[in-house]
């Protein structure tokens, strides 16, 4: 069981760290491209994982949750978050209609990251199997999966998730002011629907549907 553990994390821990540090560069990255230099006055717009890794929840968290799993012999729950990226979305030169963009980096980086960890499953599916090819293809898989589970989470529209900015961008005015007001109140939502079992059922598919779509784009059976 330790064994099981050990290897587990040392299969999805360098696609985690990947995913996190591009999605959170990216925010700042963008958000700067439309004019707020927060994030990249306080040096977070950085490929350098440790601007980005919360302590908490992006070790001990996860950790707690795949260790009390493997215990239980049931199946892990992938939750957990990072440091935040500063945006000030004041400064931005049209706030509401360029929060969208700012929003969608963070999902968008993970897409990316997805198809680059398939590139990576199609490497080591193509050549022959060795203390190499095995773990590149158990860390490539991981990586598809991480990233497609941090896609679909974040492109929930519940604030402050990026899906519920991206529904504040998109809303009407008075409707988005109402809407956002839930920010306070996001994470106990979510928490809620992890523990009752409501987000697995609602991002299974559409984790499946990204997941199934890369193994098609690079022919992976």
């Amino acid at each position: 069981m330790e064994y099981n553990l050990i290897q587990t994390i040392a299969i999805y821990a360098l696609p985690v760290i990947f995913a996190i540090t591009l999605h959170e560069a990216a925010h700042g990255y963008v958000a700067r491209h439309f004019g707020d230099l927060t994030a990249y006055a306080a040096g977070r717009i950085s490929l350098n994982p440790l601007r980005h890794i919360d302590p908490i929840g992006t070790v001990l968290v996860p950790l707690a949750l795949l260790a009390f799993a493997k215990l239980a012999g049931g199946p892990g729950i992938l939750f957990g978050w990072a440091k935040p990226v500063p945006v000030n979305f004041a400064n931005l030169r049209d706030p509401k209609r360029d929060m969208l963009w700012v929003a969608a980096a963070g999902p968008g980086a993970n897409l990316f990251m997805a198809l680059f960890w398939g590139v990576m499953l199609k490497i080591a599916l193509s050549i022959p199997e060795s203390s190499f090819s095995v773990p590149l293809a158990l860390m490539s898989n991981g990586g598809i999966v991480v990233n497609a589970v941090l896609m679909v989470l974040n492109l929930l529209p519940v604030p402050p998730l990026d899906g519920g900015r991206i529904a504040v961008s998109l809303l009407p005015h008075r409707l988005a002011y109402r809407f956002a007001m839930l920010e306070p109140y996001g994470l106990i939502i979510i928490v809620v629907l992890l523990f009752s079992g409501v987000l697995s059922a609602i991002m299974s598919p559409f984790i499946g549907a990204t997941s199934g779509l890369i193994q098609w784009i690079f022919g992976i059976s």
